[in-house]
């Protein structure tokens, strides 16, 4: 690290978001400056998205250095990352493995075996050096001849020894994270300090001042939505269709896939803007680390799409963005049993409550095309994590193109004077509601209230108490969703100190299987059907 910050480095220490500045990952621990990797193998990740931006994007000469302990290599999320860094030709980033022998608490499988190291590295299609890691010239000169390789990331494999240099300490089990006791500490300062053999002053270079400018604020579509009350779309196409163009309103708007883009219609961003699509394949622990690489020093509005339930895997990483406050935006479509044909391996039932419980992120769940981009806009311009739920199947244009929407603001889309409870929905539960609605008042002239979140976090508590009250005091809530963490139970807590307000869920439970839409949303309880029959059980109770 010495030879990296006082000899290799180009930053101004004193303007440490310089977008100019060379970029240091401490993936063993936390990282320089920008996002917090403290939880083992996802630094590399982080580290691709950085050089991947500095070369595609900002076109700038900064470089990206990635430090990577020897057992965190062990993690699948690495090899992700080395696979994505060798297929773009990261030439901009090096990699160095602190081959140190020893885990947490043992020693490695391979121990000091750097020549296995090497063939890794190798066999994934990087420039790979093997050095000492405690010869400051050899450090030295292998930095220097990374810096000439063209078209392949590099790969440093460097020899080390825990604690070197320190009596009864270098090379030694359990020390890991572990004080050095009282009496000892006099004895080691001063041997280190003998080994210091210069007192001269080490400043790092300037760096090549050449990313350029970029303002990602107040982003503006270039036009109102293009659609008519009652046109059916599916809101997993409409949020592509505002990501390209949204691409057209600002130059900086990336998105990462994970290879489904013919099924979420991200392909349709690929199709207007191919050099700001980032194919990460199927690996979307690496494809979230790569977003957070993206979006860090606000260099880029950042979307990632997939389906909901492949984002589950990348759930740690999506942890530590939110810790390191980044500023990203997740969009997981196919979710809930009204997927159909896929089947239960792809039914997101359970990534409302995922995301509820990230700190700080704003979740969206739009009901229809116009609410969608209105989604895609606002996310694109809320600062934090946020992640837009969509649905597959194709669903009515309920709202005119002089709708507004905001963060944290409900709509009441149905209500009456004599309406006898509320219901709330969000995406496709939402129309089950409003046909429910329908039926109810022509065939029993039963009126209710339908309320559209929006928004689940934040949630619109004041409209829901507000409309409840007027209503009787009844509501009931039916989402596309596991009854664990979702809208329901969103509900129950807004409401949860009043109380005259009763709250009733309709809600996915169990296992999921394979079938038609309609079939399953009416096997799971949340059809329209099941709507009246529990209006009808309320109301007689």
């Amino acid at each position: 690290m010495s030879v990296l910050f006082f000899y290799i480095m180009r930053y101004k220490q004193m303007d440490p978001e310089n977008p100019n500045n060379d970029r240091f990952v401490l993936s063993k621990s936390l990282s320089f400056v920008n996002v917090a990797t403290g939880w083992l193998g996802e630094g590399l990740g982080v580290a691709c998205g950085m050089a991947y931006t500095g070369k595609y994007f900002d076109k700038a000469s900064y470089r990206v250095f990635c430090l990577i302990g020897g057992g965190e290599s062990s993690e699948g999320s690495v090899w992700e990352a080395m696979a994505f860094a060798s297929h773009h030709s990261l030439d901009n980033l090096v990699a160095i493995f602190d081959v140190n022998r020893l885990y947490h608490s043992g020693t490695l499988p391979l121990k000091h075996c750097t020549d296995v190291f090497q063939k890794r590295c190798e066999a994934f299609g990087w420039n790979t050096f093997v050095v000492d890691g405690r010869d400051v010239e050899a450090l030295c000169q292998v930095f220097q001849q990374a810096a000439q390789v063209k078209s392949k990331p590099t790969a440093i494999v460097a020899k080390t020894f825990r604690g070197h240099g320190m009596p009864q300490v270098e090379d030694s089990e359990n020390w890991h994270e572990r004080p050095m006791p009282k009496e000892r500490v006099d004895t080691i300062i001063k041997l280190i300090e003998s080994q210091i053999q210069t007192k001269k002053k080490l400043d790092p270079k300037p760096p090549v001042e050449d990313s350029p400018p970029v303002n990602i604020t107040d982003i503006e579509m270039i036009s109102p939505p293009a659609y008519n009350v009652g046109d059916m779309i599916a809101t997993r196409k409409a949020c592509s269709l505002a990501l390209a163009k949204l691409g057209h309103a600002n130059d900086r708007v990336v998105v990462l896939h994970g290879d489904s883009k013919n099924s979420t219609f991200s392909e349709i961003f690929k199709k207007e803007h191919p050099e700001r699509f980032v194919e990460c394949c199927i690996a979307e622990q690496n494809m979230v680390s790569v977003a957070l690489g993206c979006a860090t020093r606000g260099r880029t509005v950042t979307f990632v799409c997939t389906f909901a339930a492949f984002l589950s895997r990348a759930f740690d990483q999506i942890r530590m963005g939110a810790i390191s406050q980044s500023n990203i935006n997740l969009i997981g479509s196919h979710c809930g049993v009204s997927i159909g044909e896929d089947g239960p391996s792809q039914m997101a039932l359970e990534d409302l409550a995922m995301f509820r419980a990230v700190p700080n992120c704003t979740i969206f769940y739009p009901s229809d095309a116009i609410s969608t981009e209105h989604a895609v806009l606002l996310a694109a311009n809320t600062e934090g994590m946020c992640y837009i739920r969509t649905s597959r199947p194709a669903t009515a244009v309920i709202y005119t193109v002089y709708e507004n929407f905001e963060v944290g603001r409900a709509k009441v889309v149905r209500n009456g004077v004599n309406d006898k409870l509320t219901v709330v929905g969000a995406g496709v539960t939402l129309h089950e509601a409003l046909a429910a609605a329908d039926d109810l008042s022509k065939q029993e002239d039963i009126s209710i209230r339908v309320i559209d979140l929006f928004t689940v976090k934040p949630l619109d508590a004041a409209t829901i108490i507000s409309n409840a009250k007027a209503t009787g005091g009844q509501i009931i809530t039916v989402e596309d969703h596991s009854s664990e963490g979702g809208i329901g139970e969103a509900v129950c807590a807004a409401v949860s100190m009043e109380p005259d307000i009763l709250v009733h869920q309709l809600a996915v439970s169990g296992v999921p299987r394979s079938g038609r839409p309609s079939e399953l949303l009416s096997m799971f309880g949340i059809s329209a059907r099941h709507i009246i029959m529990a209006v009808k059980w309320v109301l007689m109770n």
